[in-house]
């Protein structure tokens, strides 16, 4: 699978790292994210995952040692090794706050940040 130049990127991708929890169907991995956008995430992949591409899975990031999270429908879109790939379908408002928040702390540039929202309303 080819790598996509971090130029051409969309969207930025912010490096995190911070427990989460996938779940899929009746089940739930412990995890650790790794990096963030506004459009998905890199996870480290837990043992003993089996969950096929393309199916639907829920993503709670922690954050403030579990006083907040950021929780995304998402749909694993590739695995690499030992890390999966997840693009966002759906995040509701509180959490798109808290990743808002958490993007432009880390971009440290506002209209990197706008940018990124402009492409996600498109």
């Amino acid at each position: 699978m080819a790598t996509q130049n971090p130029e051409n990127r969309r969207f930025h991708r912010i490096r995190f790292d911070a427990p989460c929890e996938l779940h899929w169907q009746d089940q739930v991995w412990p995890a650790e994210l790794l990096d963030i956008s506004l459009k998905g995430a890199l996870v480290e992949r837990p043992e003993r995952w089996d969950v096929p591409l393309s199916e639907p899975c829920e993503l709670v990031v922690h954050l403030n040692g579990h006083e907040a999270a950021i929780v995304m429908a998402v749909e694993l879109m590739h695995v690499e090794g030992d890390c999966l790939g997840f693009k966002c379908q759906y995040i509701d408002i509180e959490s798109v706050m808290h990743l808002r928040r958490l993007v432009e702390l880390n971009l440290g540039d506002p209209g990197l940040l706008e940018r990124d929202l402009a492409h996600l309303i498109e």
